[in-house]
């Protein structure tokens, strides 16, 4: 049995790491290197598709601006390019060496959209711990009745399996609430 609360506790972190990652994404106004992790850029002279993080280096020298150094500066434009259609509504220029973003702010329009947006994530994300608490209870029901496991452990095992439950959805709510008053900020 305590193999399977471990694996629980151990499905339902990934989750909760997999809501980090995608909470990491959504652009609060504030320039991140993390804003650009999920640009595509189409390389020419390569004829492949690759992450803008396997073509240049992206830094953050101020909270209004992304400075990105192709490692190849014949990619230069095709990196430019791939800014402009992630749809993130940044304009890039560049000098011939380097690219640089500027973020703009965000209007109270689509800051309340973002925060839509990381409601309805976090909702995603709950609904995931969900599901993985329903297999785990349906794995101890079985084994209930299979004679593996007695009624008084399978209460115990349910009881435990809810608390893990109740844990994570309250840190994605933490994780949701930080986002939320990161992005209502001016």
């Amino acid at each position: 049995m305590d193999e399977y609360l471990e694996a629980l506790a151990e499905e339902m972190a990934e989750a909760l790491s997999g809501l980090g990652v995608q909470i990491a994404k959504v652009r609060t106004g504030r320039a991140t290197p993390k804003l650009l992790e999920s640009v595509i850029v189409t390389v020419a002279s390569y004829g492949a598709s690759m992450p803008i993080n396997e073509l240049a280096t992206i830094k953050a020298p101020d909270a209004r601006l992304l400075v990105v150094t192709p490692w190849d500066k014949s990619t230069i434009s095709d990196v430019e390019r791939g800014i402009v259609q992630a749809g993130l509504g940044l304009n890039p220029s560049n000098d011939g060496k380097v690219i640089r973003v500027p973020v703009p702010s965000l209007s109270s329009e689509r800051r309340a959209e973002l925060v839509r947006q990381v409601k309805a994530l976090g909702e995603e994300f709950k609904v995931r711990l969900r599901h993985i608490r329903r297999e785990y209870n349906d794995t101890f029901k079985a084994g209930e009745k299979d004679g593996d496991v007695t009624e008084d452990v399978l209460r115990r095992m349910l009881g435990i399996v809810q608390d893990v439950t109740n844990d994570h959805i309250a840190k994605i709510d933490g994780v949701v609430a930080k986002k939320e008053k990161e992005l209502l900020e001016v």
